[in-house]
């Protein structure tokens, strides 16, 4: 994840690019399990898998056990799963890796482990060192054996701040090459520096030699892309490039709600990604401290936050585009028959924001894996859910609002049927008075005639808050000075916010999160009251 940047990120240095790709040096293990060729990552069998998932936080949340079900549930092939080598966080133990893959693979879902303790070496005191990674993948040799058709190994995550940068290359090589000696054949996956954007172009520059050091060649490089990529040109250059080198990438994190330091192009990252067949992993499951960047709110599948309406249901999302692995037997890259329609979809238990969905089961002449619900319009459809099973409670409705719904089957090789019939289902009224909110503010930092602060608004209400206006006014003499999630409008001490689009709506149960800078005199005492809508709201 992008955790910090310390300066503001100048130039994106786009004119370095991967040396143009020569004959491969020979190698000296055959491919075993998942595997790169000709910049391509294949399965065993040869056949070409394209990762479309999510990250999720285990090791500050190995509570959350049924996370991987949840996100295979809505349709992802692949989980990047955080892990800690000890350095800086509670080391997770062989048993506790052992039972992560294991729950991977009962999810038919590949998985890729990171270390985490490397997040911004060089910049970040408290990272540790790529070497520190490795010996800690080594120690793990017996509990990876033999998964290599399932695990993929991401050496460490954005293994170099900003910071002298183009240190990053010899410790990558050399830790590539200790965990080759060690005898790991799984495919290797290495970050860029630069936290992961690489806006100096470093890993582009120093890929091919990288690679080379391989000596499997079985090595994928991974691109982060946060607000560094606002733009459709920086995306299609950085992975262009190295398609034409046949150098293996994907994007193994990205967002798409803006920040202080910009707004990621989060619609042509999963474009592009899709139109020259390179996996993405977006950022992240739930849990995260800032919150407008969790798919799921409070990790709950059924709450998806806009960004994760964005990641799964939105045009080229994981409900699209994601084919499971064939490694676990549904998957047939021959397999050009398509499922039949699903039955016609019946309601049940509608309220005024939700409603049940049950149809008969579509049939295939391999295996139905999944089923997606759509909104019919005039001439268009909007995707709402996905569902392995023929039942699904959709929520975040409008009240007193028509739906005509259908639904699709989708087969493990991306066959899609024919639509099923419709129905029509309108929504209760909400009878609940007036809007229900709660608003947390909360100091994150101060220094001599500034601070940071946060705002977390809530929708304690039972229908979706949309086109909300945040007021309230501070007790001193604070003055706003750049906003990110809303748009301030300040007299005097009274303050207004307009949301930023991502955030226009927030869904009955959810929330959204806000962040400012601010000048201060001596006092910075806390607003004590906060109205959504003219609504004053309940703290917290």
């Amino acid at each position: 994840m992008l955790t910090a940047l310390t300066a503001l990120l100048a130039l994106f240095v786009g004119a370095l690019a991967p040396t143009a790709q020569a004959a491969e040096p020979p190698r000296t293990q055959a491919a075993t399990g998942l595997h790169i060729s000709n910049g391509r990552l294949l399965e065993g069998n040869g056949n070409d898998f394209v990762m479309r998932g999510v990250n999720h936080a285990h090791t500050w949340y190995p509570g959350e056990t049924q996370s991987l079900a949840d996100v295979k549930a809505l349709g992802a092939n692949t989980v990047r799963v955080v892990l800690s080598d000890g350095y800086r966080w509670s080391r997770n133990s062989a048993a506790d890796v052992a039972a992560v893959v294991a729950d991977c693979k009962a999810n038919r879902l590949i998985c890729v482990l990171e270390v985490h303790d490397t997040t911004g070496y060089g910049e970040d005191s408290a990272a540790g060192t790529l070497d520190h990674a490795a010996d800690y993948w080594i120690s793990l040799k017996d509990v990876l054996a033999g998964e290599e058709d399932y695990v993929i190994v991401n050496i460490g995550n954005e293994p170099w701040g900003n910071t002298a940068p183009e240190g990053w290359t010899d410790p990558t090589v050399a830790a590539v090459q200790k965990l080759r000696a060690a005898g790991l054949q799984h495919t290797i996956m290495v970050d860029a520096p630069n936290w992961g954007q690489d806006w100096q172009g470093v890993m582009r520059a120093n890929a091919q030699t990288v690679y080379d050091a391989d000596p499997t060649g079985n090595l994928i490089f991974s691109i982060h892309m946060y607000s560094v990529y606002d733009t459709a040109q920086e995306i299609t250059d950085y992975l262009n490039a190295f398609v034409a080198a046949r150098l293996p990438l994907l994007i193994g994190e990205f967002g798409g709600p803006a920040d202080q330091w910009g707004d990621p192009d989060e619609d042509t990252m999963m474009a592009t990604a899709e139109q020259l067949d390179l996996g993405y992993l977006a950022w992240s499951w739930s849990g995260n401290t800032d919150p407008v960047l969790d798919l799921a709110i409070d990790f709950d599948p059924s709450r998806l936050s806009s960004w994760g309406e964005r990641i799964f249901h939105g045009a080229n999302g994981i409900a699209q585009t994601s084919q499971e692995a064939t490694v676990y037997g549904t998957g047939n890259p021959g397999d050009t028959q398509a499922p039949t329609a699903p039955g016609t979809p019946a309601a049940s238990a509608v309220t005024a924001t939700s409603a049940t969905l049950t149809w008969p089961a579509a049939t295939d002449n391999v295996a139905v894996t999944g089923y997606d619900v759509v909104r019919v319009g005039s001439g268009s459809e909007t995707p709402l859910a996905s569902a392995t099973s023929t039942s699904v409670t959709l929520t975040g409705l409008t009240p007193a609002t028509s739906y005509t719904l259908a639904v699709y089957a989708r087969d493990a090789a991306g066959n899609r049927s024919p639509r099923s019939a419709t129905v029509t289902v309108t929504t209760d009224r909400d009878t609940t008075p007036g809007a229900s909110c709660a608003v947390a503010y909360r100091v994150v930092g101060e220094w001599p005639g500034g601070f940071q602060a946060d705002l977390v608004v809530r929708n304690t209400g039972t229908a979706a808050l949309s086109g909300w206006t945040l007021t309230f006014a501070f007790p001193n003499a604070q003055t706003i000075t750049n906003m990110w999630g809303g748009t301030p409008a300040q007299t005097g001490q009274s303050v207004t916010v307009t949301p930023a689009s991502y955030a226009a709506t927030i869904p009955a149960g959810g929330s959204v999160q806000l962040g400012f800078t601010g000048t201060r005199t001596t006092a910075n005492g806390t607003p004590t009251t906060f109205a959504v809508n003219g609504t004053t709201c309940a703290a917290g």
